[in-house]
């Protein structure tokens, strides 16, 4: 390279110990001892030397922002009055027009409000370790003194994520271990709602391999990421995930976002306590010394420092990876990996990476889930009118056009459940081609059913938990229900048989039986039901609530339906149903009454609602799955209308699913992340889109609201008013961002406009002065906040 790629990224160790004993750390447990011999924390001439030679690299190169990651050790253990001399240093030395993006990164186990008021004060985004639920936080993260950090992290994440410091949260960072459950890992760290996820591969070269369970396969760091990646793709892309999005965007040939991956040159140098000047903390791995460039804040520039033959090395790109990376054909994607990860003794870092065989993996098989989705093939992709559209595009839909939506859901999961079973020719199989010819109305009763395409999706993207055993259960519950005489192995799950759309039999504890079924019921070993009629208590059937107009399932006892990102409720207790069928009475007389043209939909489209335990202190929550047409997933909320504007809320995403599956709305290569109004993290489009199709509902409910109450003062009325307005100019706002986003196909921008066409009666209904001015002040700080963001980044 003729000219030296000038560094915008920085590391700076104010403290160089640290009061965790993590076996899997880099800077204490791996080849490098250079940490006991520096200082333990920066000194002031330290932190003013560093940020002068920022300041100086900044305006030589006319850099318009730099990043800087506060490190250690662990840099709370510095203690406040520093990291505030740290941040005031470095905001001074940087000339006029240079942003300052300011990152700590910690355990957390320190973290208290006196940090947090500091790191507003001083705009100091906060990134925390975490390496999933405690039995796998456990493994390395511990005290000294072999004590848990888990509770003191989560403590510290529940303060993070309070209002007031909710803007500093930066992500979450998790090492990976393959020796815990990678979903159960996954859902811990989605449960402390990070607006970013961090995985890393932990550090290993040639000369110490990373270790894997016996037996766990050639690529086991691959596969423990991609059943989070099914895991996450399923759910829709709930948070972004810096290495999957890494992937995605270096695949259509953009930046990375991490060193990991990708042929960006590499543009940061480590600041350590004493002032020396070091290449990439990750080096640390390889042999004792390896960072060193021999290099000081005091002595020596950046730009001297940027033409060292190290930091050369790690900004040739292709030039400078190993002949069979070179060759290889998803080497613009890798990268050939972090550049420590290619060391051996005796040949440098002119090496693969020793994850070569994970990241071929990784790469290939999301390549391929990306390019090759599971959809109905083009020629079966109209089955929507012009007139449905156009209901559809107002966020509304009658009988008529939901109607038509799930029996396209239905095609489409007629061809899953093929793809999954029919190459085998089971005999459960057999049983499904046996029913459809006899009683095909029976078998479309049980493939229409939410989880039936869960299941099959989980099937064909290989997750491991999704085994071929449901083939069986569909099976046996469509035989059942067209009185087809059968015999058929089924898988027992925790004590229970599964028939999906009927209920569960008890059985012992074997991991599969026989079930028999025929005209007279169902049989397990000496035991008979009748599905059809009230169980004893062997037999839970699913039980169904009967409305005006409308019929639909409480789910409880699928095993599939925890396909929602909250879990599910277990079976509810008689007085637990009793509750559930007062407040869907209640709250589907209010939809009648005050949403019908939503009602409408919902009592075409909506067969099943699926109990779900509370969330987070106790709160409501509720859940649409991407790939469960039909089902919505509730907490018991605490009132009837709550329930109604939770119900008329999901069902908006459930049909805006089944569309998407159907027509194109967007420019799925837009990769750009949106700002939506009620979010503090940016969304992909489609979560943008769904965001707002969902909350014209919402905005529909609050005008509802406040007709009703017209007239009455304070209390609940005052409330709806509040409401109305906030999440009326909310929804305009993205509709406004939608149209502008320049990514909506022709069909999009008809949804947009039929939804601006939607909220305008909400916006024409008056709320008040002191309503309007509550959502323009709310609306007014959050868009500062994001400025100063956006300013700080």
């Amino acid at each position: 390279m003729s000219e030296t790629v000038p560094f915008s990224q920085f590391v700076l160790k104010v403290h160089s110990r640290c009061d965790l004993a993590c076996d899997h750390c880099y800077v204490y447990e791996h080849a490098d001892t250079s940490w006991s011999r520096k200082a333990r924390a920066a000194s002031d001439e330290v932190l003013e030397r560093t940020a002068g030679r920022i300041g100086e690299h900044a305006r030589t190169h006319r850099l318009s922002a730099v990043h800087v990651v506060l490190h250690g050790g662990e840099p709370l253990l510095a203690g406040p009055d520093r990291l505030r001399r740290a941040a005031e240093l470095l905001r001074a030395a940087l000339p006029a027009g240079c942003e300052l993006d300011l990152r700590i990164h910690t355990n957390g186990v320190l973290l208290n409000r006196r940090f947090l008021e500091l790191f507003a004060e001083q705009g100091i985004k906060v990134g925390v370790s975490l390496d999933g639920d405690r039995l796998a936080n456990d493994r390395h993260r511990l005290f000294p003194d072999g004590r848990s950090s888990h509770a003191k992290v989560l403590a510290a994440l529940a303060l993070l994520r309070a209002p007031e410091f909710r803007h500093l949260y930066a992500g979450l960072l998790c090492t990976i271990d393959v020796a815990n459950d990678p979903v159960a890992v996954y859902e811990a760290l989605v449960a402390e709602e990070p607006p970013r996820i961090d995985f890393l591969l932990p550090h290993a070269t040639w000369d110490r391999p990373p270790t894997a369970p016996p037996g766990s396969g050639p690529t086991p760091y691959a596969d423990w990421l991609l059943a989070i990646h099914r895991h996450w793709s399923d759910r829709g892309r709930p948070v972004p995930v810096r290495i999957f999005d890494s992937v995605h965007r270096t695949l259509r040939g953009r930046s990375s976002l991490t060193e990991s991956l990708g042929l960006d040159p590499a543009d940061l140098v480590v600041v350590e306590t004493d002032g020396t000047l070091e290449q990439a903390d990750s080096l640390k791995t390889a042999y004792d010394g390896a960072p060193a460039t021999g290099f000081d804040v005091f002595a020596h520039s950046l730009d001297e420092v940027a033409r060292h033959p190290g930091m050369r090395e790690r900004q040739s790109g292709l030039a400078g990876l190993a002949e069979e990376c070179r060759a290889c054909p998803v080497v613009r994607s890798c990268g050939g990996g972090l550049y420590a990860h290619r060391y051996r003794t005796g040949g440098g870092f002119d090496h693969p990476s020793v994850y070569c065989g994970d990241l071929l993996k990784l790469i290939t098989t999301i390549r391929d889930r990306v390019s090759a989705p599971v959809a109905v093939p083009a020629q079966q992709r109209q089955p929507l009118t012009d007139a449905h559209l156009g209901e559809l595009a107002l966020g509304l839909g009658g009988a008529t056009a939901v109607g038509a939506l799930g029996k396209a859901q239905l095609e489409l999961s007629r061809r899953l459940v093929a793809a999954v079973g029919a190459a085998g020719n089971s005999p459960a199989w057999q049983l499904l081609a046996q029913t459809d010819r006899t009683a095909p109305g029976a078998l479309d009763a049980v493939l229409a059913h939410p989880y039936t395409r869960a299941w099959a999706v989980r099937c064909l993207g290989g997750e491991e938990r999704a085994d071929l055993g449901g083939l069986a259960e569909l099976a046996a519950a469509a035989a059942a229900r067209g009185r087809v005489e059968f015999e058929l192995v089924l898988p027992v799950r925790a004590g229970w048989l599964h028939l999906p759309t009927l209920g569960r039999l008890r059985t012992d504890g074997r991991s599969e039986a026989v079930l028999r079924g025929d005209a007279d019921g169902l049989s397990c070993g000496e035991h008979t039901v009748r599905w059809d009629r009230p169980g004893d208590h062997l037999w839970q059937p699913v039980r169904r609530v009967a409305l005006p107009g409308w019929t639909l399932a409480l789910e409880d006892t699928d095993p599939q339906r925890d396909s929602h990102q909250w879990a599910a409720a277990e079976r509810l207790s008689d007085a637990e149903l009793l509750d559930w069928t007062g407040a869907l009475n209640e709250a589907w007389e209010l939809l009648g009454r005050d949403l019908p043209e939503y009602a409408a939909g919902i009592a075409a489209g909506l067969g099943t609602v699926t109990p779900l335990a509370p969330g987070p202190d106790g709160r409501d929550v509720s859940a649409a799955a991407r790939q469960a047409y039909g089902a919505v997933g509730i907490a018991r909320p605490t009132t009837g209308p709550v329930l109604a504007l939770l119900l008329a809320h999901e069902f908006q995403h459930v049909k805006l699913g089944a569309v998407l599956d159907l027509y194109d709305l967007y420019d799925p290569a837009d990769e750009r992340l949106y700002y939506a109004p009620w979010r503090p993290d940016p969304r992909p489009l489609e979560g943008l889109l769904q965001g707002t199709y969902a909350h014209l509902a919402v905005a529909a409910y609050w005008a509802s609201r406040v007709r009703v109450l017209d007239g009455v003062r304070g209390g609940a009325a005052d409330a709806a008013r509040r409401h109305l307005a906030t999440w009326r100019a909310h929804t305009a706002g993205a509709i406004g961002t939608l149209a502008d986003s320049g990514s909506l196909t022709p069909l999009g921008e008809r949804f947009a406009e039929g939804m601006r066409t939607a909220l305008a009666p909400a916006l024409a209904v008056p709320v008040g002065a002191a309503a309007e001015r509550a959502a323009a002040e709310a609306a007014a700080a959050d868009l500062a906040a994001r400025r100063d963001a956006a300013a700080r980044r």
